[in-house]
């Protein structure tokens, strides 16, 4: 009887919740930096990113390389409660395939022919 009474006693201590530490957050201000670089020539691509943040205000800058050959560069703050501001510039000058003979040429639907 003893024995079942001490186990009993024992299941229902092991069964109790146990109180885990709470993990204890800094409210020191975030403060960080960033910045990745993704560039291929093998498919023209070329983009990245950079960021850095001080408790309220962050600063940053992003660019991607476009089709056209121009490249699209994002410049942007955030201060506070004061919002995002974002400045964007076009670096180089748009440049397009001309039409060539190699290239077949658009047909309405309707008028379907064979490419030469």
């Amino acid at each position: 009887m003893k024995v079942l009474l001490i186990s009993a006693l024992v299941a229902v201590a092991l069964a109790a919740p146990q109180k885990y530490a709470q993990q204890q957050y800094s409210d020191a201000p975030a403060k960080y930096a960033y910045d990745y670089k993704v560039q291929d020539s093998n498919y023209a691509v070329d983009f990245g990113q950079s960021e850095s943040r001080d408790g309220a205000n962050t600063q940053g800058s992003y660019y991607v390389a476009l089709p056209d050959g121009r490249v699209q560069r994002v410049t942007y703050s955030v201060s506070g409660d004061g919002g995002y501001v974002a400045e964007v510039t076009y670096e180089g000058e748009a440049r397009y395939p001309t039409a060539s003979s190699s290239q077949p040429a658009y047909r309405p639907a309707g008028k379907q022919q064979p490419y030469n």
